[in-house]
Parts: structure tokens; C-alpha cells; sequence
């Protein structure tokens, strides 16, 4: 029976043509395997999602317009008036606050009654002379008229010593002590309620 085996597998090998017998003398070679192209899901970024309790993997990038500006520090507004008033001050040849409490009750009276006038051009700047009709409002003279203020103002603070920071405190305060007074009313004056200012 083997030789009938080797009888017929020889047959066949006869049987087979060139190409045929070619073909089975080469060794076969695994083909590599092809993986499949990701879909577009897999380029999404990751998400969080509270229900399924997931968190992304890394934090969102910045624009780059976020990166590349850095706005400017910007000084306290106050604080540079009463800088820039110092300066002026100065420029004028006034040293605030003064050494002695003589030379600040002089200062204080200089800067109430320069302020006092600032009032009156103040006031010049609206139609006061109800008997009069040539008069007219004039908003903008009003507006530079406040800024004097502000500035005898702001010397007279540094006359008895404060910095911006002081008056902002004593602001504060007083605020507050302003709503209290309308919170009760207001029916008597307390001389000490402002005693912690």
C-alpha cells in the first residue's frame, strides 16, 4: 500500500505543470498584516464628562494670542495722583507735609481758600444770574474746574500727612458711617461716631 502512496504522489508531481511545480518549490512568506486607518474619533480630544466619570487627559492650550500678550501693570490711580501732586508741589517748592504745626495751619489755610476760589470759578462755569439770559452751561470749563479742586485738595491731605492709602481708609470709614447714620435715620448728631476715623 506505501508503494501505491509513492506511486501516486509521483503521478501527481508529473501531472503537475512547470509553473505548478515551480510555485510549490518557493517557500511561502507571511504576509505582514495591514492595520486598519484610525477613524476620526480616534483624533478628538479627550473630554470630561461628570456622568461617566472621565477627566481629560491634558489641559487646553492657550491661544496664541494669550501667550504672546501681557497687558501692562498699571499703577494705582490714587496712589499716582498724590505721586504726581507731590512732584508738582515740590517743583513749586513746597515740602509736604510740613515740620511744625504752625507751617501746616498755614498750608491748610492757603489750600481751603485756593480751593474756595476754585468753587467760585466753579460756579461761574453754570448759569447762576437768574436775571440774566446771556449765560450758558459750560460743562467742559466745569470738568477742568474739578480737577483744580482735586488738586488743592490732594495737597491738603499731604499737608496733614496722609497718603493715598490713608484716605482711602478714612473713606472707608466714614462711609460706612455715613450709612449708618442713614440706617437710624439720622434724628441726632453724634459727635463720636467719627472719633475712629
Amino acid at each position: 500500500m506505501g508503494g501505491t502512496r509513492a506511486l501516486n504522489a509521483g503521478s501527481n508531481r508529473k501531472d503537475r505543470s512547470p509553473h505548478e511545480r515551480r510555485q510549490s518549490q518557493i517557500p511561502s512568506v507571511p504576509r505582514p498584516q495591514t492595520r486598519a486607518a484610525p477613524s476620526r474619533s480616534t483624533f478628538r480630544r479627550p473630554c470630561s464628562s461628570p456622568q461617566l466619570g472621565l477627566q481629560p487627559t491634558s489641559p487646553p492650550l492657550p491661544s496664541l494670542a494669550a501667550v504672546a500678550y501681557r497687558p501692562p501693570m498699571t499703577p494705582d490711580k490714587l496712589e499716582e495722583i498724590f505721586r504726581m501732586q507731590s512732584a508738582l508741589n515740590q517743583r513749586i517748592g513746597v515740602s509736604l507735609p510740613p515740620p511744625t504745626d504752625e507751617e501746616k495751619a498755614k498750608w491748610i489755610l492757603h489750600y481751603t481758600r485756593a480751593m474756595q476760589q476754585e468753587l467760585a470759578e466753579l460756579v461761574d462755569s453754570v448759569p447762576w444770574k437768574w436775571w440774566a439770559k446771556y449765560q450758558k452751561f459750560d460743562e467742559q470749563n466745569a470738568r477742568v474746574e474739578v480737577v483744580d479742586l482735586f488738586h488743592f485738595l490732594v495737597s491738603l491731605a499731604q499737608t496733614l500727612g496722609m497718603s493715598a492709602d490713608d484716605v482711602y481708609q478714612a473713606y472707608l470709614k466714614k462711609n460706612a458711617v455715613n450709612h449708618q447714620r442713614q440706617d437710624s435715620g439720622y434724628v441726632a448728631k453724634d459727635a463720636a461716631d467719627s472719633k475712629h476715623i
